[in-house]
């Protein structure tokens, strides 16, 4: 019974002893303590170094990658956003331009094209040709047949303009002179017209949207004119009720060269 005891002893204390120097080579020796001087300053720890590789693992992106690693987004990670630009209006500028006089807007209306008027004939623009008739230099001779205005220059030539003539049953003939001139002349339609046309206005003032145009040359004592028109594609046919009408450029030119009482011959 002594016997069995001692040996249980034995072999506990040989177990503890084996712990005790496991755990003693497990801790390793123990570390010296850390000496400071009072002539030297303290040491600070050495702070860890990072290294920066030219590939490393994704932290996950965005912002959290933005803040541990080197401050540069990678791949798909954060990115600045870049700041407001401002964007170009295009809303169009109002461009104020100044008030236009009533020949500067019958010309921009005679500009405008309109696809359903016939394109003017070359043939009726103002120019100048042989004149081989008796009339003297200043008479104004209207060929109807023809659709041409002649003003007789003198020395065989003559400036020729296109018109519009009276429409069948409305042509006439004769010999008159330049009674009167009226520039932007007002309209009021004769009532034989306004029996033919009641849709027609009682009155219309001198304008560009005037039917007599830019200038008027009154025939005498009759209700024939010379005058101006807003439909120059009417140029080259029978159109009127009897009066001569040329396009408004042509007419001032026209205006400009005669006088009252010049002779105006239709034939």
């Amino acid at each position: 019974m002594l016997k069995n005891m001692s040996l249980a002893l034995l072999a506990g204390a040989s177990f503890l002893a084996g712990v005790n120097q496991a755990a003693a080579i497990e801790a390793g020796p123990p570390a010296e303590p850390t000496v400071i001087y009072a002539d030297q300053p303290a040491q600070r720890p050495v702070a860890p170094v990072r290294t920066a590789y030219a590939e490393r693992s994704s932290m996950g992106g965005g912002f959290i990658e933005f803040l541990f690693g080197d401050g540069s987004p990678q791949g798909g990670g954060y990115q600045q956003q870049p700041g407001y630009q401002p964007q170009p209006s295009y809303e169009p500028r109002r461009t104020l331009l100044p008030p236009i006089g009533a020949e500067q807007a019958m010309r921009r209306q005679e500009d405008v094209g309109e696809p359903a008027r016939p394109a003017f004939d070359p043939k009726f623009e103002k120019q100048m040709v042989d004149y081989h008739g008796k009339e003297g230099p200043g008479t104004i001779v209207v060929d109807t047949p023809n659709k041409f205005l002649f003003l007789v220059q003198g020395d065989g030539k003559a400036l020729r303009y296109g018109i519009g003539v009276g429409r069948p049953g409305f042509t006439w003939s004769g010999v008159k002179q330049i009674s009167a001139k009226k520039e932007w002349p007002a309209w009021t339609p004769p009532p034989e017209m306004l029996v033919r046309r009641p849709d027609l206005p009682r009155h219309m003032e001198g304008g560009p949207q005037n039917p007599l145009g830019a200038r008027a040359m009154y025939l005498g004592s009759s209700l024939y004119r010379i005058h101006g028109s807003n439909e120059p594609w009417t140029i080259g046919t029978n159109v009127s009720s009897g009066c001569i009408r040329m396009r408004n450029e042509d007419v001032i030119d026209l205006y400009g060269r005669v006088n009252v009482g010049a002779k105006v011959v239709v034939i």
